[in-house]
């Protein structure tokens, strides 16, 4: 055969839609019948079996026949149906067939009555649809097959695609082992295993490559596609065992993801994030310069937690890599706990817990007050301080608080000038300061000698913040009647063995890290930060980053855009507008941030682009990172 140039024959069950449509017919006839469940079943079963080789294609196909119960009229509501069911990769790169539409072929062993009227959506004629054909009887029911078709028979495909005899290079892709078997006849060239929607081993197992969707099998002919790099070629490492919700939300959306239940070390992590894309760490994983040395791919970086201190933002921001984290997404179960906390160390709740569980009977109201009436101080008026002083209020508390910013007041809360006023008049202190290393001992010696004799202490903030020597003597003195500590200045990364010199005295709570850590946060935070994720590698967005200027991008319609990141210096937006009128490139939008450090620009291009201008844009001075999104 000499090569004249590419063919494209397509399968269309679980290839161009998502499902197998005698299935859906089966399911939409079976409607309200007893034994639905049992009949899809066995059809599916079936199904299955032809698909992959177990029984000849012809069984199959009357045995499905024989329990379907349908008629004519139901094709009409199947085709509406499948309308519906197009995979996601086919119908966004609907411009493919209609470019190449001379060169596309469908052979499938469904039926023309229901693929005819899809694949005319994509510019797919009835004259290149091969395929089998119903029998109706005089009543319109569906009573069997054209058994003369070849598609009818057993390996059908291979004489369908011999007899076409068409020219140049042949690629078939398809879900299944019937669609292999052309290729391994001889007279398919290459067989392109599509696991879109599902993955069959033993068509997988044997094609020229698996492609887990249509942008995939675009890229690697260099065919003109929806987006310019295939997700699945994305690279997600996920660690420290975050909510399994973002493992499905990234997966979803087509990327390649490892989830990886502990955090690693830096050695660990210097080996194992070379070709990653995107990496999502909870609080114990240190992101260090080595480790951004180590990443040659690395785009974005996705704090599963509120803190970012265990990244080195500022190497992020030099290497082109942006941060975003989830500030917002545990804010009330932190919240809640603090609450829980006030009651429990007012109350004197855990001494009489410890000792009941000894044996011991102790009920007295000595050291066990109400809080209504009470004065909480709050440290740190941001989002979990706010939530609080609401809360607060609502059970009766008098409210004060302190920030080094200047911070509506919420309700009756009373806002402190200084640190010490806060301190002097509180009967319960909360910490919810950020992480910022100058806050290290933030509250000790002097600060607690500052504090009401026989207040409590509440840190649900970072460990650093408290000097816990300090705090450990006020507790044994009897300056302090007790304390709520969620979180250490040292933590082990994983669970095990633990000490402090917190344990054992009485009145003081103990948690292991767990302000945020209730199954609602973490399933918010596995919503939000992916979320965050996609937007920036899929069109560029880079509103609440941690690190990058923000940008708000529209949708992108029918254009190239171009993410440029480059050192904030004069004369970069000159240059690139330089090389892209040079190229003759017609800019329909362009977006610009800076801050002090980085700029980062967004150009929306409408015409086809010689490669050459990107090369230019790479070599552009001060560039740090440049890529395009179809």
């Amino acid at each position: 055969m000499v090569a004249v140039g590419r063919k494209y024959v397509f399968d269309f069950d679980s290839t161009l839609t998502r499902v197998e449509a005698l299935d859906v017919l089966a399911e939409m006839t079976l409607q309200g019948k007893s034994n639905r469940e049992e009949v899809i079943d066995e059809i599916q079963k079936i199904t299955n079996l032809g698909i992959d080789g177990d029984i000849s294609f012809t069984e199959s196909l009357e045995r499905r026949i024989k329990l379907l119960t349908a008629h004519k009229n139901d094709l009409d509501v199947l085709v509406e149906e499948l309308r519906q069911k197009i995979s996601k990769s086919i119908a966004s790169n609907k411009e493919f067939f209609e470019k190449f539409s001379d060169d596309i072929y469908v052979i499938s062993c469904g039926f023309k009555e229901f693929i005819d009227p899809i694949v005319q959506e994509y510019n797919i004629p009835s004259d290149r649809v091969y395929a089998n054909t119903f029998e109706f009887d005089e009543e319109g029911n569906i009573i069997g097959f054209d058994a003369d078709n070849v598609l009818a028979t057993h390996n059908g495909k291979i004489e369908c695609l011999k007899n076409l005899d068409l020219d140049g290079e042949v690629q078939v892709i398809g879900d299944g082992y019937s669609d292999y078997v052309m290729r391994e006849a001889g007279i398919a060239h290459k067989f392109f295993a599509y696991t879109e929607n599902v993955h069959r081993d033993k068509a997988a197992d044997n094609a020229d490559h698996v492609t887990p969707n249509l942008d995939e099998f675009l890229f690697v002919n260099d065919l003109p596609r929806n987006i310019s790099y295939p997700k699945n070629r994305i690279k997600i490492l996920l660690l420290e065992d975050v909510h399994p919700v973002a493992f499905d939300n990234l997966s979803e959306d087509g990327f390649a993801v490892e989830l990886v239940k502990t955090s690693l070390s830096e050695e660990q992590l210097i080996e194992k994030i070379k070709g990653v894309h995107v990496l999502g760490i909870r609080s114990k994983t240190q992101v260090t310069q080595n480790v951004l040395d180590a990443a040659n791919k690395l785009l974005v970086l996705g704090a599963f937690c509120i803190g970012t201190t265990q990244i080195d933002l500022d190497y992020c921001k030099h290497k082109g890599v942006v941060v975003f984290n989830a500030p917002y997404s545990n804010t009330r179960s932190v919240v809640e706990l603090a609450i829980g906390h006030i009651i429990m160390l007012m109350r004197n709740v855990f001494p009489r817990s410890t000792e009941l569980h000894g044996g011991e009977w102790n009920k007295s109201a000595i050291n066990s007050r109400e809080v209504r009436g009470k004065n909480l101080g709050i440290v740190g008026y941001g989002n979990i301080g706010k939530q609080l002083s609401v809360l607060a209020e609502a059970i009766g508390m008098r409210v004060y608080y302190y920030d080094i910013e200047d911070r509506l007041a919420l309700g009756n809360a009373v806002r402190c000038d200084t640190l010490e006023d806060l301190l002097n008049v509180s009967d319960v202190v909360t910490l919810h300061i950020d992480d910022n290393k100058a806050n290290k001992n933030f509250i000790g010696e002097r600060e607690i000698n500052q504090m009401k004799h026989g207040a409590m202490l509440i840190n649900l903030s970072r460990g650093f913040v408290v000097d816990i020597d300090a705090l450990v003597s006020a507790l044994k003195n009897g300056k302090l009647a007790g304390a709520a500590i969620d979180v250490y200045p040292e933590e082990p990364k994983g669970n095990g063995h633990f000490v402090t010199e917190l344990q054992g005295l009485p009145n003081v709570i103990l948690t292991p890290h767990l302000g945020g850590s209730t199954e609602e946060a973490q399933r918010n935070i596995a919503d939000f930060v992916p979320n965050k994720i996609m937007d920036y590698i899929n069109s560029g967005n880079t509103v609440d980053a941690v690190n990058f200027p923000n940008i708000r991008l529209p949708k992108q319609i029918n254009a190239h855009r171009f993410l440029h990141i480059h050192k904030n210096v004069p004369g970069i937006m000159a240059k690139i507008n330089e090389v892209l009128a040079k190229y003759d490139m017609n800019i329909i939008g362009q977006y610009l941030s800076t801050d002090m450090d980085l700029g980062y620009v967004i150009s929306d291009l409408d015409k086809e682009y010689n490669k050459d201008v990107i090369k230019e844009l790479r070599k552009i001075e001060n560039t740090i990172k440049f890529r395009v999104l179809y």
